[in-house]
């Protein structure tokens, strides 16, 4: 294993340090065998949660808290997505094992939780300085990693108990319903307003969702997790917060919101988060091409889902905004954000002239 392609924690940004003393007596008292005074550091990756490592003597452990700040209602729930990592557990094998879970404000000012470290290889914007890969071996990465999205939309939740995960039908309207609404409170002066995106969606949604099946609702690259030894080989699938039972293919839409791939505006490139640029990674076409082929889900006319998508995308974007906006937040990487939210309204635009639908 080259530790060099590991991804590392850095320093605590500045107004997102923890009481360290409050949560190492509170694991302490959960967690058997702990031993000596942990080091804290940030992962530097992610807009939202916020993910520390909390590096003990005998080994290392991952804390998962919500932003500083103003939050959604709905947003940031540290308890849901804890609970929905552990039952995924003994049917999804990739989710990491969730080792305590506190809600006690007497430790901190938001409920978190704390799982295991999966030491691997986050692939970013960029794959990790000193990892190359040939167009075939990067062909066969985007495929597993594809192939993992396939997987948890193919479990039978059912069988696995997990019927109560989300509401299940209707799931498109919901969608559709409750991120205009979020939109709409979240929107900032300097932003635009996204109404007649908003208008498409309501009149273009399916009469009903294409399945209900698992989704994870923030599946990414930087998201998974790849074995340091088998770069092709996900060991790992992280940030269950907004996973729940809906219509699969609003997932892959998700999924392809950030997909910026080698031939797109430099605007988009910009705004890349993983590498699908790179010789060898699936197109956005190609990748759906393969989901239907995999999976036996109608794919015709995605245009809806991609361009819910990209709405989304600008929904989460501006409540991170928001925060930023109002000063409730100092990182300067949310700085801007708002004019991706007008960049993002701009594409679906152009997307919806083009549609078939």
């Amino acid at each position: 294993m080259e530790e060099n392609l590991l991804d590392k924690a850095v320093a605590v940004r500045q107004g997102e340090e923890l009481d360290l003393a409050r949560v190492d007596a509170f694991l302490k008292a959960k967690i058997p065998g702990l031993q000596g005074s942990p080091e804290l550091e940030q992962f530097p990756g992610g807009a939202s949660n916020l993910t520390y490592l909390l590096h003990y003597a005998d080994r290392d452990l991952i804390l998962r808290r919500p932003p500083f700040g103003h939050r959604a209602k709905s947003a940031h729930d540290m308890l849901r997505e804890a609970k929905i990592m552990a039952a995924l557990k003994p049917v999804y094998p990739y989710v990491p094992e969730v080792l305590a879970i506190c809600d006690d404000p007497a430790v901190m000012d938001a409920d978190f939780y704390v799982m295991q470290r999966i030491p691997g290889i986050i692939p970013r914007s960029n794959l990790p300085k000193g990892m190359t890969l040939t167009p075939e071996e990067t062909r066969a990465l985007c495929l597993s990693v594809i192939d993992k999205l396939i997987e948890l939309h193919l479990v039978d939740y059912q069988a696995a108990g997990l019927d109560t995960l989300g509401k299940g039908g209707g799931y498109v309207k919901r969608q559709i319903d409750g991120w205009s609404d979020r939109y709409r409170k979240a929107r900032t002066p300097d932003v635009n307003d996204f109404e007649s995106v908003m208008t498409w969606l309501q009149a273009k949604m399916p009469a009903q969702d294409i399945a209900t099946t698992l989704i994870h609702n923030d599946f990414r690259f930087d998201n998974v997790i790849l074995n340091p030894d088998n770069p092709q080989q996900v060991i790992g699938v992280l940030d269950w917060e907004m996973a729940t039972l809906g219509d699969p293919l609003m997932d892959l839409g998700n999924t392809l919101a950030y997909w910026a791939q080698a031939d797109d505006d430099a605007t988009m490139q910009l705004m890349r988060r993983q590498p699908t640029h790179l010789p060898g990674m699936l197109t956005r076409d190609e990748v759906v091409a393969y989901y239907g082929e995999k999976t036996g889900f109608k794919v015709d006319n995605f245009d809806f889902y991609t361009i819910y998508g990209l709405f989304r995308l600008a929904a989460i974007l501006q409540q991170i905004y928001y925060r930023f906006y109002h000063g409730q937040t100092k990182n300067p990487a949310f700085a801007p954000f708002g004019q991706m939210v007008n960049y993002l309204e701009s594409r679906c635009l152009r997307l919806m002239k083009e549609s078939v639908l």
